[in-house]
């Protein structure tokens, strides 16, 4: 492996000042000519995978010029060329990017994950600004990867965990690392996902290939497998949407979600190299990801702050007539949770609870937009914006008020930087971070042991049954 991938480029301390701060400087980083030329003009933008999120995150950019739109789907590209007239078509990214690199400003990638890296990686390559959808990639060493070409190349990066542009969440970075609940030693997450199937076999034979579906390209990096169609019960297989719970192509409940609900602790804690991690799973296999999981992260001591235990628990409520039913949602444990419970009726779906040694954080959503603070001496959580102990922590991190719509403005940050505008607040350096670190918790699943960590060498010391999950394998043609 690259010595220069393996060790990153950034130090500790590097990364410590990206997770505390946000947008406050200008970039300067940008290849000049091309970020000269769009100080006062519009940005010309590549969209790669154009159905479902890549559907908004195109909209998100009308402001811009669309000038190429990729899918493998030939119907869905179809459908989006009719918003956008003017723009090219293509099915391989690789090709669009040879073929349109004079004339393409920056990306957006709205893969399924599979891809993510590749068309990134690629684009940054040719010094085009990238927007990545979470999680930035399906590999722990991709997501290195990432954070090492994007610093490399100094373009303008943003993963989309939109919540990265919400108010509330940079305030509770902000209330979190200014010591209002003490030294936090416990972080609890969890999750309702995942919301398609999980825990299956692959499913024998194969079904013809739609005309309209690219297949080949589809599949991408990963290894060949037969087309399938649809369940017994009716419900797709791979595409359009079903590929998540599968490992060739997905993440999981664990890669889909965390980089939102986790987003707020990793920042706010200053979360750096785990230890230790370990997982409990429910029908896990070799395929797919299992319907239900609880992991622990060890985070050692770190710039003064205390060592850390970080949970994670997924495990969806079962779709009408899935065809792999659990027993509902993971949740952290009922002593932590009552007094949520008594404030809101239930136990959310989803949340982020902090336990710190002066009192509680809450958050009740996946985009830590919201918190609720509960100190030592109190009976209950109060709203976290109308805490008396909040009121005099002054703001540290610029608020991102470029549109009501926090998806819109997320992408709209990404827009301002690539003019000369401040860094985006989820830019890989912090983002491809959260990545690697998360995707910790998928090869501890897949490896089924605890993983004593070393992070700079993205190697469990205690054993070598995570190699093969820390890096992949590329099918022919596919390159990083």
């Amino acid at each position: 492996m690259n010595k220069q991938v393996i060790l990153s480029r950034h130090s500790r301390r590097h990364f410590i000042r990206y997770s505390s701060f946000a947008i406050g400087a200008t970039v300067l980083t940008g290849p000049y000519l091309l970020r000269a030329r769009n100080l006062n003009g519009k940005v010309n933008i590549a969209q790669i995978g154009v159905g479902g999120k890549g559907s908004s995150d195109t909209d998100c950019c009308s402001s811009e010029n669309i000038v190429a739109l990729c899918d493998v789907d030939q119907n869905t590209l179809d459908h989006r060329q009719q918003k956008y007239p003017d723009a090219k078509v293509f099915r391989d990214y690789r090709k669009m990017l040879s073929k349109m690199h004079r004339h393409i400003d920056a990306v957006i990638v709205s893969t399924p994950d599979n891809h993510h890296a590749c068309a990134a990686i690629m684009a940054m390559k040719l010094g085009k600004h990238v927007y990545c959808q979470k999680p930035l990639t399906i590999s722990v060493y991709e997501a290195r990867m990432m954070r090492n070409v994007a610093a490399e190349k100094k373009v303008v990066t943003q993963m989309g965990n939109q919540g990265s542009s919400e108010s509330g969440l940079r305030r509770a970075v902000e209330v979190i690392q200014a010591g209002a609940i003490g030294p936090v030693r416990q972080v609890h997450v969890w999750s309702n996902r995942p919301i398609w199937p999980q825990g299956m076999d692959r499913p024998l034979g194969s079904d013809p290939v739609p005309r309209t579906l690219d297949w080949d390209l589809w599949i991408g990096p990963a290894p060949m497998r037969p087309y399938k169609d649809k369940w017994p019960d009716g419900k797709r297989v791979y595409h359009d949407f079903a590929w998540r719970g599968w490992q060739d192509f997905g993440t999981g409940a664990l890669g889909d979600m965390a980089c939102h609900t986790s987003n707020m602790p990793f920042r706010a804690l200053k979360l750096g190299y785990p230890t230790q991690i370990e997982a409990e799973t429910s029908h896990m296999n070799r395929e797919a990801y299992p319907i239900k999981s609880k992991i622990r992260f060890e985070f050692p001591a770190r710039e003064g702050l205390a060592p850390a235990q970080f949970w994670w628990y997924d495990g969806g409520n079962p779709l009408p007539n899935a065809p792999y039913v659990h027993d509902g949602n993971s949740k952290p444990p009922k002593e932590l949770t009552s007094e949520i419970e008594e404030m809101l009726g239930k136990i959310p779906g989803s949340g982020c609870l902090l336990i710190g040694d002066k009192g509680k954080l809450f958050s009740p959503d996946d985009y830590g937009a919201k918190f609720f603070i509960k100190l030592s001496d109190e009976k209950e959580y109060i709203d976290g914006t109308k805490h008396e102990a909040v009121k005099d922590i002054p703001q540290t991190i610029p608020r991102n008020t470029l549109d009501s719509d926090t998806d819109k403005r997320h992408h709209l940050e990404w827009i301002a930087a690539i003019k000369g505008g401040p860094t985006p607040y989820s830019n890989f350096d912090i983002a491809a971070y959260l990545t690697e670190i998360i995707l910790l918790g998928d090869v501890a699943m897949r490896t089924g042991q605890k993983l004593e960590w070393d992070g700079p060498n993205m190697k469990a010391k205690n054993t070598s049954a995570a190699e093969q999950f820390v890096r992949r394998q590329f099918r022919k043609g596919w390159k990083l």
